[in-house]
């Protein structure tokens, strides 16, 4: 699996309002951390089992961080760095996360836990799959200002059913490395 993360602080760079609602208020925050049973609210979980499993794992009581948004989708279009893995098609999915403690205002243990994770990932099996982590600025309401990771994760192969496997293989091992590194 290849794995990375980068920093996107600019002014033009995406970023987060904590929480958060779309303006048609179809679509709106979870707290998944403190009240489990909203992830049947949450259509992404039930379109997508894998991604669903991820979400109770990554809002477990004991874990240090908490989903916030989420999607899945496949594709045929492949961009220039897709080409290493030689597919013809990629499933992929995002999952803002955020520290459910007053870490998510330190930059620097953004920066920590990314690279903790990053070095645990690469030495996963090599699998046809990329993790990216990329390290955002989010604005909790009321007041504060802090940061956020979203990440990406993308399956490659020749067809849907073979992207969404080797999607599906690598985010169990995206679960086990966050467990690992939110125990150390």
């Amino acid at each position: 699996m290849e794995a990375d993360f980068s920093v996107e602080l600019g002014p033009d760079d995406d970023t987060l309002e904590f929480p958060w609602s779309d303006p048609d208020g179809k679509l709106r925050y979870y707290d998944l951390k403190r009240q489990q049973e909203l992830l049947l609210n949450v259509e992404e979980s039930i379109q997508f089992p894998d991604l669903g499993e991820f979400l109770a794992a990554v809002n477990s009581p004991t874990g240090q961080l908490e989903s916030v948004k989420c999607d899945g989708w496949f594709t045929e279009d492949l961009q220039a760095e897709d080409e290493i893995f030689g597919a013809t098609g990629k499933f992929g999915s995002y999952v803002d996360l955020i520290f459910s403690d007053d870490r998510r205002y330190s930059f620097p243990e953004h920066e920590k836990f990314a690279q903790q994770l990053t070095k645990l990932l690469k030495r996963v099996p090599e699998i046809p799959a990329l993790a990216e982590f990329i390290i955002r600025r989010c604005y909790f309401h009321p007041d504060a200002e802090g940061f956020y990771f979203t990440f990406y994760l993308f399956g490659y192969g020749d067809d849907e059913d073979q992207c969404r496997g080797s999607w599906a293989i690598a985010l169990k091992l995206v679960e086990n490395a966050l467990r690992q590194v939110s125990a150390a």
